[in-house]
């Protein structure tokens, strides 16, 4: 399991009118990778989501992300399937999907993302959201 920080941007920024909109995220993990075994990571999440909003991020998303570990090992994943869910300004979203090379190649992968707007949610009724930072849990298994 690897868990750090992730920061996202939206473009074009999200509004209540869901929209076709880009997603890039960046992540910093730790990462369990054996017994008592640690190690640094850094993810590049790149992907599309046909009908974004303030509300919802997911619906049919075509998202990959790149694993880099501190060991110069990696792992590419494919995510086909995502939901969201808000409370108290707390977007939460989870993708799953499978590792297509690298360190787990053939195994699940779920990645949940707790975040909170980069702006006041208000931006939401006018130029729209850029931006969130959170809280990300990546699991890879079998």
């Amino acid at each position: 399991m690897c868990v750090g920080d992730s920061d996202s941007t939206y473009d074009p920024p999200l509004t209540l009118q869901p929209r076709e909109t880009r997603v890039h995220a960046e992540a910093r993990y730790t990462c369990g990778i054996g017994p008592g075994r640690t190690v640094a990571a850094t993810g590049t999440l790149d992907g599309v989501s046909p009908a974004a909003s303030c509300v919802t991020l997911a619906g049919g998303s075509h998202v990959a992300e790149t694993v880099r570990y501190a060991d110069g090992e990696r792992s590419e994943i494919a995510y086909t399937h995502g939901a969201t869910g808000r409370a108290a300004g707390l977007l939460t979203l989870r993708l799953s999907g499978h590792v297509t090379a690298g360190r787990g190649k053939g195994q699940e992968a779920h990645r949940t993302v707790a975040a909170l707007p980069g702006q006041l949610p208000t931006q939401c009724l006018t130029s729209g959201l850029t931006g969130s930072h959170g809280r990300a849990q990546l699991e890879i298994r079998p």
